[in-house]
C-alpha cells in the first residue's frame, strides 16, 4: 500500500531521450505522479525526484542517456533518481551502477512506477527492475499532450520484426496493443480536454491488433468519427503495412492529414535483404505513387539508414539514386551504430566512420533539396493551420494540414494557441525553416 502523503508538495524533474512514443510514455508519468500530489519543478528549482526516460536505438543514444543522468544527479543533489525506458531495459546492472541512480525500471514496471518510490530514501546502491524479454506482455496505455497543443496516442508497443540492426525488439517485447475501444476512448477524453490533434505513435503502429485481433485500418476509420478531433497524424509506418486501402481512407477521411512517415532505411535491395526488412524498394515505390496520384501535395517524411555493414560503395550509390528519384518531402537519416546481440554483427563488410559521414552529408543536402523545393511550391497558396504557442522570443507558429511549419508576425499567442485559422503562405523565413504567412 503506496502511502500518498509521502509524495505531496514533492517536485520532480523529468527528461526524455529518444522518440515520440517515449515522450508520450514520460507525460504520462508525469500525470501519474501530479495525481499522487507531485508537481513538476520549476525553472532552476531542484528537484526531489528525476525521472529519466532512455533510448537505445544507436550507441550514441547510449552515450546520452548516461550523460542526462550524471547531468541531472549533480544539479539536483540529493534527488530521487528513476531510469526507464529502452537503454534502462537492455543495460538494466549498468545503470545502477552509476551513482546517484536509485531504481532502474524495465519495460514492464514503468507504468507501475509510484510503487516503487518507496518512502523516497535514498539508496547506497542502485537496484534494477526487470523482467525477461518473454515476459514483456503488458500494454500501457498512453495519450498525452505534454508541452505542444498536439496530442501522442500510444496505440502500439513492441516489435515483432528483428531487423538485424535493431534492439527495439529486446526492448520493447512482442508487439502488443489495447482494444479499439479503448483508444477510441482514449481520443476522445483528449477531445474532452480540447484536443484538436493527435498523433498515432508506437513501435511498429501498422502491426495493430496483433493481440486483440483487429487491424490498423479498422482503428483508423474509428479513430476518425471522433467528435472534436480535427487532425490526425499516422507516425511511422511500415511499407509493408500502409496498405493501398489505408492510403485511400486517409485522402477521404474526414480527419487523417494528408502526411506520412514511411522508413525506407535503404534504397538498395541488397542492403535491405541484408537488414532483413520485409519488403523491396519496388514495393516502396509504389506506395509513394499511390500516395502522390491520391494527393501531390502530400508531406512524406523518409528514414534512411547509412554505413550498415555490408553497404558497400555500389550499394550506397545506388540507393542514393533510387531515393534521389523518389517523390518524397524529407528525408531523416541515421548513421548506423552497431549494437550489441544483433544480427548485423555476423556482416563482414565494415563502414568506416568517415565514409559514414560523407554519405550522411549527401542524404541530408539532398533531403534539404526536397524540402526546399516542396514549401517553395506552396508560396502563395491559402492553407488552414493549427497554431501553437511559441517559446519565449519565438514567433506564433503552427503547421499546415501536409505539415508545412508556418510562422505569422504580429498575433496575439494566447488568444491564437490550439485554434485552427486560414492563412495565405509568404516567403521563407531567415533560417528556411518555416513560410512566413498572413491571416486572411
Amino acid at each position: 500500500m503506496i502511502d500518498s502523503n509521502i509524495f505531496q508538495d514533492k517536485t520532480a524533474i523529468y527528461y526524455t531521450l529518444g522518440c515520440k512514443l517515449n515522450f508520450s510514455e514520460t507525460s504520462t508519468i508525469g500525470r501519474i505522479f501530479s495525481d499522487a500530489g507531485i508537481r513538476e519543478a520549476r525553472k532552476g528549482e531542484k528537484a526531489d525526484i528525476c525521472v529519466i526516460n532512455t533510448c537505445s536505438v544507436t550507441e550514441v543514444a547510449d552515450k546520452k542517456c548516461r550523460q542526462t543522468i550524471h547531468k541531472l544527479v549533480k544539479e539536483n543533489p540529493g534527488a530521487y533518481v528513476v531510469v526507464t525506458g529502452c537503454y534502462a531495459q537492455l543495460e538494466p546492472d549498468k545503470i545502477a551502477h552509476i551513482d546517484g541512480v536509485d531504481i532502474v525500471l524495465g519495460a514492464e514496471q514503468k507504468k507501475d512506477i509510484l510503487k516503487y518510490l518507496g518512502n523516497l530514501t535514498k539508496h547506497d546502491e542502485g537496484e534494477s527492475f526487470t523482467v525477461p524479454l518473454k515476459d514483456i506482455k503488458t500494454f500501457a496505455p498512453s495519450c498525452s499532450r505534454g508541452d505542444r497543443t498536439r496530442y501522442f496516442l500510444k496505440v502500439q508497443d513492441g516489435c515483432d520484426y528483428y531487423c538485424t540492426y535493431c534492439t527495439i525488439p529486446f526492448a520493447r517485447g512482442r508487439s502488443r496493443n489495447d482494444t479499439i475501444e479503448n483508444t477510441v476512448a482514449q481520443a476522445e477524453k483528449a477531445a474532452s480536454e480540447g484536443g484538436k490533434e493527435i498523433v498515432l505513435t508506437g513501435v511498429n503502429i501498422g502491426d495493430f491488433g496483433r493481440s486483440t485481433g483487429e487491424t490498423f485500418f479498422d482503428l483508423v476509420k474509428a479513430l476518425d468519427e471522433v467528435e472534436g478531433i480535427e487532425r490526425y497524424r499516422i507516425s511511422s509506418i511500415e511499407p509493408n503495412l500502409i496498405t493501398d486501402e489505408i492510403i485511400d481512407f486517409v485522402f477521404h477521411s474526414k480527419r487523417f492529414m494528408p502526411h506520412f512517415h514511411i522508413p525506407l532505411q535503404s534504397g538498395s535491395n541488397d542492403v535491405l535483404h541484408l537488414m532483413h526488412r520485409k519488403y523491396d524498394r519496388e514495393l516502396f515505390a509504389h506506395k509513394i505513387n499511390l500516395i502522390k496520384q491520391e494527393n501531390k501535395d502530400a508531406f512524406i517524411g523518409v528514414d534512411v539508414i547509412v554505413g550498415t555493414r555490408g553497404e558497400t560503395d555500389e550499394f550506397f550509390e545506388d540507393a542514393y539514386q533510387f531515393i534521389k528519384g523518389l517523390d518524397v518531402t524529407q528525408l531523416h537519416v541515421f548513421s548506423y551504430s552497431e549494437r550489441p546481440g544483433t544480427k548485423a554483427l555476423d556482416i563482414d563488410y565494415i563502414v568506416s566512420p568517415q565514409v559514414k559521414h560523407l554519405r550522411s552529408q549527401r542524404l541530408l543536402e539532398l533531403s534539404q533539396e526536397k524540402l526546399h523545393a516542396f514549401y517553395e511550391a506552396h508560396i502563395g497558396d491559402e492553407m488552414n493551420v493549427l497554431l501553437e504557442k511559441p517559446k519565449p522570443g519565438m514567433l506564433m507558429h503552427g503547421f499546415t494540414e501536409n505539415y508545412i511549419r508556418v510562422e505569422i508576425e504580429n498575433s496575439d499567442s494566447q488568444a491564437m494557441d490550439n485554434h485552427i485559422v486560414r492563412v495565405k503562405l509568404g516567403t521563407f523565413n531567415e533560417d528556411k525553416t518555416a513560410l512566413k504567412a498572413t491571416l486572411i
